[in-house]
C-alpha cells in the first residue's frame, strides 16, 4: 500500500486482551479480530516463576499426568454393601466423628458444623441436649478428622458417626473400597447434613439405621452390586449434573432397587415408608455419586511428580485441596462466600461461607463442570443456560481430558472436562466451579439456599510453590 491512498483503506485492527476494546471498535463498524490472550498467572510474578522453576519439569510432569488421568478416567465404581461406620470404615472408633473440609478443631468449627456434630453426639446417646453435646464435643474425649483421611466423604457438613449407616462403594478394577454416609432428608432446610439437629432430625436418622439401611443391604446383595458409573453416564443425557441435580440418577437407582424387591425381607408399613422416601427424595443419589466420584479421584492419587488435582473439599472456615503428586498435605484458603438464590426470609447474611465435601464431583469432572449437561439446575442456582455452557467450556480450559463415558448431548456429545492440572489453573488464572448448597452461619438451623462458587486461587497457587520445592521423584 502507498503512502497516497493509506488513509483511504480499510482498517483491519487485530486486539489482543480486553475484549472490550474490541466490542468498542465493532460499534463504530470497525473490522476485527479478537485474540483471547492473558499474561500467565494474571501477570503475578511470584506466580510466574513458580510457573517457570514447574515447567522446567515438564516432561516428567506431563507422563506422571498421563498416568493419573488414565486411573481416573478407568476406575469403575459399584455399590457393593451397606454398614455402620464403626463396622466398615478402617480405622474408625466408638470416639471418631468424621467432617467434611479439611481439618477443624471443635472451637474453630462454624455454626453449622458445629450443629451436625451436636446432633450426632446426640444420636449417640453421648448427650441428652445441646448443652450436654456442646460439652462433649469441647472435652477432648472425641477424634475429629476430616472424612477424607478414611477414603470417605459426606455433603455438606459431611458428620458420620459411629453408629451412622454408610454406603460401600468398591472399584470393581482394584478391589478399593470408600465411603460415604446417607442423604435422609433431601434438600430440605432441616437436616442434619446442613447442620439442624432436634427430634424430627434425630426420628429420621434412626429410620435410616434401623430400616432403610438393612433394607438397602438386602437390595444390594440381592443384586450382586450396582453399577454407579453406568447411572451416572445415563443421568447426564437425561438433564442431572450429578452434584445438585439428581432427578434422574436417582430415578435410575430406584428403578434398580425395584428389580430386587421380590427377593428381600420387609414389614409393610416399613415398604409403604421406604417408597415415599425414595418417591420424594430426589438427593438419594448424592451421596453415591461422591463416593463414587471419590473412588475415581483416589485411583489417580499418590502419582509422583503428577499436578492432578485429587481432592476439593470445604469446612466452612476453609477450603482445601489435595494434589495427586503431594501426597495427603491440604493446601487452604478462607472459605468463600456463596453467589446464589436464597429462600424466603433468608439474605447473604444469614449464610455460612462453602462447605462440604460435595465438590469431589468437580474434581472428577461432573457437578460444575457438566452443568452443560444440567441446565435445568442453573436457575436454581442463579444462572442461565447460556452460563452453564459457558461454566463447561471454561474447565475445559484447565483440565487434562475429556472423560469417554460422561458424555454432554447439548455439546454434541463431547465429554465432560476432567482432570485438573494445577499448573492450567495458576496459569490461567481460572478456578474450578463449584455449584452448592447454602447452609446457614448459626447451628439448628439448616439450608437457605444454593448457589455457585469458586475454589480460592490461594490453594492452587500454595500447592504449585509446594510442587516447585519439591525435586522430582524418579
Amino acid at each position: 500500500m502507498s503512502k497516497d491512498n493509506f488513509l483511504d483503506a480499510t482498517l483491519q485492527i487485530i486486539n489482543v486482551g480486553l475484549e472490550s476494546f474490541a466490542s468498542d471498535l465493532k460499534a463504530f463498524g470497525t473490522e476485527v479480530i479478537h485474540v483471547d490472550w492473558r499474561p500467565p498467572a494474571k501477570g503475578d510474578p511470584y506466580l510466574n516463576t513458580i510457573l517457570k522453576a514447574v515447567e522446567s519439569r515438564g516432561e516428567v510432569i506431563d507422563a506422571a499426568n498421563k498416568v493419573a488421568i488414565e486411573r481416573m478416567l478407568a476406575a469403575h465404581p459399584v455399590f457393593v454393601d451397606v454398614g455402620s461406620a464403626l463396622e466398615t470404615i478402617p480405622g474408625f472408633t466408638p470416639k471418631t466423628i468424621l467432617h467434611a473440609g479439611p481439618p477443624v478443631t471443635w472451637e474453630n468449627m462454624c455454626g453449622p458444623m458445629q450443629g451436625a456434630i451436636i446432633g450426632a453426639l446426640m444420636h449417640e446417646g453421648r448427650a441428652t441436649d445441646e448443652a450436654q453435646a456442646r460439652e462433649a464435643a469441647a472435652s477432648g474425649e472425641y477424634t475429629f478428622a476430616p472424612c477424607h483421611h478414611y477414603d470417605a466423604v459426606g455433603p455438606m457438613t459431611g458428620v458420620i458417626s459411629a453408629s451412622m449407616p454408610v454406603i460401600v462403594v468398591e472399584d470393581k478394577n482394584t478391589g478399593r473400597r470408600v465411603y460415604s454416609n446417607f442423604n435422609g432428608e433431601g434438600k430440605g432446610k432441616k437436616a442434619l447434613s446442613f447442620g439442624a439437629f432436634g427430634p424430627d432430625v434425630e426420628e429420621i436418622q434412626v429410620w435410616l439405621r434401623d430400616v432403610f439401611a438393612p433394607f438397602l443391604k438386602q437390595v444390594v446383595y440381592a443384586l450382586g452390586g450396582i453399577d454407579l458409573k453406568a447411572i451416572m453416564a445415563r443421568a447426564l443425557q437425561m438433564g442431572d449434573e450429578v452434584h445438585n441435580r439428581h432427578v434422574a440418577a436417582t430415578s435410575l437407582l430406584v428403578r434398580e432397587i425395584f428389580t430386587a424387591m421380590s427377593m428381600v425381607k420387609v414389614q409393610p408399613n416399613d415398604l409403604v415408608r421406604i417408597g415415599k422416601f425414595l418417591y420424594y427424595n430426589d438427593f438419594v443419589f448424592l451421596n453415591f455419586s461422591m463416593a463414587a466420584c471419590k473412588l475415581m479421584t483416589l485411583a489417580a492419587h499418590d502419582v509422583p511428580n503428577s499436578t492432578l488435582l485429587t481432592a476439593i473439599s470445604r469446612n466452612g472456615v476453609e477450603t482445601g485441596i489435595r494434589v495427586s503428586g503431594l501426597g495427603d498435605r491440604w493446601f487452604t484458603a478462607p472459605a468463600p462466600q456463596i453467589k446464589g438464590l436464597y429462600f424466603p426470609g433468608f439474605t447473604a447474611d444469614d449464610a455460612n461461607p462453602d462447605i462440604g465435601d460435595s465438590a469431589i464431583t468437580e474434581t472428577a469432572g461432573v457437578g460444575g463442570f457438566a452443568l452443560a449437561a444440567g441446565i435445568g439446575l442453573v436457575k436454581m442456582v442463579g444462572g442461565t443456560a447460556v452460563d452453564a455452557i459457558a461454566y463447561t467450556k471454561e474447565m475445559g480450559e484447565i483440565t487434562l481430558a475429556r472423560s469417554p463415558m460422561f458424555l454432554i448431548p447439548v455439546l454434541e456429545f463431547e465429554g465432560t472436562p476432567t482432570g485438573v492440572d494445577i499448573r492450567r489453573t495458576v496459569e490461567t488464572g481460572i478456578s474450578p466451579v463449584i455449584n452448592t448448597g447454602i447452609a446457614h452461619r448459626k447451628a439448628g438451623i439448616g439450608m437457605v439456599g444454593a448457589g455457585i462458587t469458586r475454589v480460592p486461587m490461594e490453594c492452587f497457587a500454595k500447592a504449585l510453590s509446594a510442587f516447585a520445592d519439591r525435586p522430582a521423584r524418579g
